[in-house]
């Protein structure tokens, strides 16, 4: 019997405990706001390709925005990956050859080649890289931005953009992989190991209304105005950077 009565002992005290606990809980839920999530509600998003279906992806915006501000970079000998988007958009008759690269033939590619190796990529060629959002898609992340700091003449920029929160492009992380998200700390970092801290310079942009519209698969268009403009630096959507080789 003496071994009965502590252990039954103990098992009441927790029990108590345990209850307070349950009825403080109680009373905090019932003093939080009920909040109405809406259409996004669902587990599942609204729609899977970035909002592409809806409109316009909410990350273009802030990426047609950066490389309209470094217009000027753009010029002479321009590399993008997967096509020529911007190099014409923003480039114009500064650019004097563009060139296309990807991984694989064909695409329109006019160089195939791996960013991750260097293999079949000139070195000191271009003076301008315009590289958005590729470099999750890399596992060797500090070897592609050596390989991309070589093929930059003297004085050349690379424009980058990449993810910071983000869902995954299952298309591309099915074909070659999809490895990293960024902070601004450690894109800012990565650069400066290659091009030296002076040279570098690392932007992010969003906040918690178009990051949770953007990972619930909404466009440009379902946002109110202002709500792209106004940056958290706690919600890092999307970062960019530019950097130059001395």
């Amino acid at each position: 019997m003496r071994g009965v009565i502590p252990r039954f002992r103990g098992a009441w005290i927790f029990r108590a405990v345990l209850g307070r606990v349950r009825r403080a809980q109680r009373r905090i839920r019932r003093r939080v706001a009920v909040v109405d999530f809406g259409d996004l509600a669902a587990t599942l998003p609204i729609t899977r390709d970035f909002g592409s279906e809806r409109g316009s992806p909410i990350d273009r915006w802030y990426i047609d925005n950066f490389l309209a501000a470094h217009s000027g970079d753009i010029r002479g000998k321009v590399l993008e990956v997967g096509e020529r988007r911007y190099t014409e958009l923003f480039g114009g008759e500064a650019v004097r050859q563009s060139d296309i690269l990807h991984v694989q033939e064909g695409r329109g590619a006019t160089i195939v080649g791996d960013l991750a190796t260097g293999r079949g990529i000139p070195v000191e060629a271009f003076d301008a890289i315009v590289l958005t959002q590729t470099l999750q898609f890399i596992y060797d992340v500090r070897g592609a931005i050596g390989v991309l700091q070589r093929a930059l003449a003297p004085g050349g920029v690379l424009l980058i953009t990449v993810p910071g929160i983000s869902q995954l492009s299952r298309y591309d992380a099915d074909r070659w992989g999809e490895f990293w998200r960024f902070t601004a700390q450690s894109l800012e970092r990565l650069l400066a190991e290659r091009f030296g801290a002076a040279n570098v310079a690392v932007r992010a942009y969003g906040n918690v209304k178009v990051t949770v519209a953007m990972l619930g698969g909404l466009a440009q268009e379902d946002l109110a105005d202002g709500d792209l403009e106004a940056i958290d630096p706690d919600y890092e959507l999307i970062l960019t950077a530019r950097a130059v080789r001395q």
